[in-house]
């Protein structure tokens, strides 16, 4: 459905030009006779569409909505990153740990064959 989509993708003038053709038949579907009421409820659904496709641009690029969407967009990154960095820092106090333990052991050992001489 188009409403779930990213407003970024809405083209004003289009917008613009559908309403206007929609409201225009509209009004010419009702001056008609026989007055063609199924035409009008076809348009009128089309126009209502349109106007909120238009009200979703004017919210995206005018009122602060892109704005909006992209510090959204950077916190989430920073999130990301920040829970990144905390895997890779334990990950890395881990393998420090493993070098400290096996560095130990070995002088240990060092130790041992001194004392053994």
């Amino acid at each position: 459905m188009d409403t779930q989509k990213d407003p970024k993708i809405i083209s004003g003038p289009m917008t613009l030009a559908l309403s206007g053709y929609s409201a225009t038949f509209m009004r010419y579907s009702m001056a008609v006779t026989p007055k063609n009421y199924l035409l009008f409820a076809c348009h009128i659904v089309n126009f209502s569409a349109q106007a909120t496709q238009g009200y979703r641009y004017l919210s995206y690029w005018n009122f602060g909505g892109r704005e909006k969407a992209l510090e959204a967009r950077a916190k989430e990154g920073l999130d990301d990153v920040e829970g990144k960095s905390k895997e890779t820092f334990a990950a890395a106090e881990g393998k420090v740990k493993e070098g400290v333990a096996i560095a130990e052991s070995k002088a240990k050992e060092m130790a041992n064959k001194i004392a053994g001489k």
